[in-house]
């Protein structure tokens, strides 16, 4: 079938993309005290060069103590850093292409791959890692304001570096998420709650504060999942009412996109319904969405970032859906990973050519 609808261009405010390909975020750990070097730079090159319309980043972290639990992952603070940053920008928009970085603070998340321990207390709302199990303590009213503070000041730096979006990490259950999440919010604060909405508040106003810092024509993007890392059967809102209730609030405070995550963006998000999660945001808001989970290859990408092989395997119901315009961008990740000119060869149907997926991909920086 044709697949028109995936290469038409997308604009929003200031955002202006040649194409409907997102190429997700995805923790590549390649940037050695955090600083990113040309090697990243280069990889970034490659997937604007591939003609993807919008290249969001790996998570890179905010400027609080324990924002990070890799060494290796990218800070988006601090002017080492920064002139990396400056450099990857440069880089891509010298290839035609369109970035963001995504701004990110893991919270209570432990990280069994390294021993690495963060210098200082690990950031959550209630001191949980996830039910019932205790990591830190309960951030402080200055924690949170703090906190606040440095995802404005990373996205405003990122404005200053000439990136034409930002990217907000609130979801699969990191710092953002916790506070979302019942399960690790149990704050009697300003900051919890018993619904959504009460628990969207950390996240409306770092919202606000980035929308203040940037202002009011450059876009922001926030990235959300039902999902949790810590348990994937996790469904916060359980109904379109609650998703609106909880949706809402962060598009009046200044969200533009919503990147709407699932294990598989095929599944439906309620009984008596075809739409996805992104498709029931933009119908409930009326803003942009981008969806994401498992597009473009067999499995899906939990068990693919766990190290299940995957084959290439058909976009067709993706293009439907696309058609009937369920959902705007589409995000791709572990196909764009292991082969950065995944777009080209979509586009010009050579699906021949189109690379498997294994776990060697992400030992590499191709």
């Amino acid at each position: 079938m044709s697949n028109q609808a995936l290469f038409r261009p997308f604009s929003y405010k200031s955002l202006h993309l040649k194409n409907r390909v997102v190429m997700a975020p995805m923790t590549r750990s390649f940037s050695p005290g955090g600083v990113p070097t040309k090697e990243v730079s280069a990889y970034y090159e490659r997937r604007a060069e591939g003609d993807v319309g919008l290249i969001v980043s790996e998570g890179t972290v905010v400027a609080r103590p324990a924002a990070s639990n890799d060494p290796n992952v990218p800070r988006f603070w601090g002017d080492d850093a920064l002139a990396g940053w400056k450099d990857v920008i440069d880089t891509v928009h010298a290839k035609g292409g369109v970035m963001a970085p995504q701004l990110w603070h893991v919270g209570a998340i432990r990280n069994p791959r390294t021993t690495w321990v963060a210098p200082g207390p690990v950031d959550s709302p209630s001191g949980l890692s996830s039910p019932g199990k205790k990591f830190g303590e309960p951030m402080s009213d200055a924690d949170v304001a703090d906190a606040i503070a440095a995802f404005a000041k990373a996205a405003g730096d990122a404005k200053r570096l000439g990136f034409d979006t930002i990217e907000l990490h609130a979801a699969h259950g990191y710092l953002i998420d916790q506070f979302f999440w019942e399960g690790t919010n149990a704050r009697g604060d300003n900051f919890g709650g018993q619904s959504l909405a009460e628990r969207g508040r950390f996240a409306a106003e770092i919202l606000k504060a980035v929308r203040a810092e940037v202002g009011p024509d450059y876009p922001v993007i926030i990235r959300l999942s039902q999902w949790k890392q810590q348990d994937f059967s996790v469904q916060m809102a359980q109904t379109p009412q609650e998703l609106e209730a909880w949706l809402k609030p962060l598009a009046d405070a200044g969200a533009d996109i919503f990147h709407c995550s699932q294990r598989r963006f095929w599944e439906p998000e309620f009984e008596g319904s075809d739409l996805n999660f992104a498709g029931w945001a933009k119908k409930l808001t009326g803003q942009p969405t981008i969806t994401v989970g498992s597009v473009g290859l067999s499995g899906e990408f939990v068990a693919g970032m766990g190290g299940e092989a995957s084959k290439p395997a058909s976009i067709e119901g993706l293009i439907k859906r696309l058609e009937a315009e369920e959902f705007d961008l589409v995000g791709v990740g572990r196909a764009l990973l292991v082969d950065p000119y995944w777009v080209q060869k979509v586009r010009d149907g050579r699906e021949a050519e189109l690379l498997d997926y294994n776990a060697s991909a992400m030992g590499t920086l191709y």
